[in-house]
């Protein structure tokens, strides 16, 4: 990362640290949930399949709030898009610790969800359209390596209260603390400016218009193509990880400052996989580098789930793991900002990132189901690896887009 951005400007930086900062944040409150399971089943009396629904409607209502919070920053600007959606999901985390029926508990985590989806597409879009192209890749790949960062802090956080505090209210003080996204509104506000745009123009374009733009036939075939490929990543992603702290204390017996141990091998890995995934893509392309990660992620999923490993060989793999499913999330942002058009970028990367999350919805809860069935791991397994099967095909039918110029980057030049 020192290279690039020792290179950037200071509002290039400033934005940088806003992004990471939301993205980090955005992970602490999202991964609570993956590590209080256990906790949730016995303080509502519910089944795996009732937990992973928690999960699917977080998921399925961020894809709602990507489309929306995308087409909010277009129509209105990106800085300000951003300032409400961090406050929504760090409220929405917080009032969680309050819920006091698995009703209450599904509301929260679906307006929680309408945050988190618009946070990420108000982000990535306003850093891609301030860092200059040829470092795009490697800036929101160290921007998506946060997610690390703020996961790491949930796994400390969790282990630390639930074995100091009884598990019926340790779930409780961990939402607790989601309240602390809200603090870096009052950074966003001092420190970030909104990229040049034509504002005149954005102000007189109709908002059902630009939430419509994306399906125009100049930009479909990205969106429809986009689309499946969010549906791969995310699908991945959620059937890995929300139920991967359970399968590591049910079935591999860890306890949890054990299970905290494997953990961080895959975050640790996590970090590294974006960072790299951002260098790589700069330097062989968008395509190429989704199809690399991919293709290594899927080998090792199967071999992680399926193989006679020992508690050792686990935390040996864990490693790769982690590194090759950070790969695709961090290649993300810069494709998507260079599929579209400035007047519906913000609108097309959050429908393309979100839209995922309505169909990977079910990913949680099929992990659930099936696991009662075929067990936990297998379920885990197969439902991994047929959704980052998803991404190869949509990477195939997808352009090319490494160093793309910006419009207004392209007129500020001429």
């Amino acid at each position: 990362m020192s290279n690039w951005y020792s290179e950037s400007s200071p509002l290039e930086r400033r934005t940088f640290w806003a992004s990471f900062g939301g993205w980090a944040l955005d992970a602490l409150d999202v991964q609570m949930f993956g590590l209080a399971i256990p906790a949730l089943i016995a303080a509502f009396g519910i089944s795996k399949a009732d937990a992973g629904l928690l999960g699917s409607v977080t998921l399925f209502f961020g894809a709602f709030g990507g489309w929306l919070g995308g087409a909010l920053g277009d129509r209105f600007g990106r800085v300000k898009a951003l300032q409400i959606t961090v406050a929504a999901f760090a409220l929405a985390t917080f009032a969680s610790a309050f819920a006091m029926s698995y009703t209450q508990l599904v509301v929260l985590k679906a307006i929680q969800g309408l945050g988190f989806g618009a946070e990420w597409a108000c982000g990535a879009v306003l850093m891609a359209e301030i860092i200059r192209p040829e470092h795009r890749g490697k800036a929101l790949g160290s921007v998506q390596s946060a997610w690390a960062v703020g996961w790491g802090a949930a796994v400390l956080l969790s282990a630390l209260i639930f074995t100091y505090a009884p598990a019926d209210i340790a779930w409780r003080i961990l939402f607790a603390i989601g309240l602390l996204p809200a603090l870096l509104i009052i950074f966003i506000r001092r420190g970030l400016k909104e990229p040049p745009r034509a504002a005149a123009k954005d102000a007189e374009t109709p908002f059902l218009a630009t939430l419509s733009g994306i399906f125009h036939r100049d930009v479909l075939r990205s969106t429809l193509v986009g689309g499946l490929f969010g549906i791969g990543a995310h699908g991945g992603y959620a059937a890995l990880t929300t139920f991967l702290p359970t399968y590591l204390r049910e079935v591999r017996h860890l306890s949890v400052l054990g299970s905290s141990g494997y953990l961080a091998v895959i975050i640790a890995a996590f970090f590294c996989g974006c960072v790299t995934s951002g260098i790589v893509s700069d330097r062989i392309g968008r395509r190429a580098n989704v199809a690399l990660f991919a293709s290594a992620c899927i080998a090792t999923v199967l071999i992680y789930i399926f193989a006679p490993l020992t508690n050792g060989q686990m935390l040996v793999l864990g490693f790769p793991l982690g590194f090759f499913s950070a790969g695709i999330p961090a290649s993300m942002a810069a494709l998507f900002s260079e599929l579209y058009p400035a007047g519906v970028r913000g609108t097309g990367v959050g429908f393309c990132y979100n839209f995922g999350r309505v169909v990977s919805a079910a990913f949680p809860f099929l992990v659930g189901f099936l696991s009662d069935r075929i067990g936990l791991g297998p379920a885990i397994g197969i439902d991994a690896a047929f959704a980052y099967s998803l991404v190869l095909i949509a990477v195939l039918l997808l352009p090319e887009t490494r160093g793309k110029v910006f419009e207004q980057a392209a007129a500020t030049r001429a």
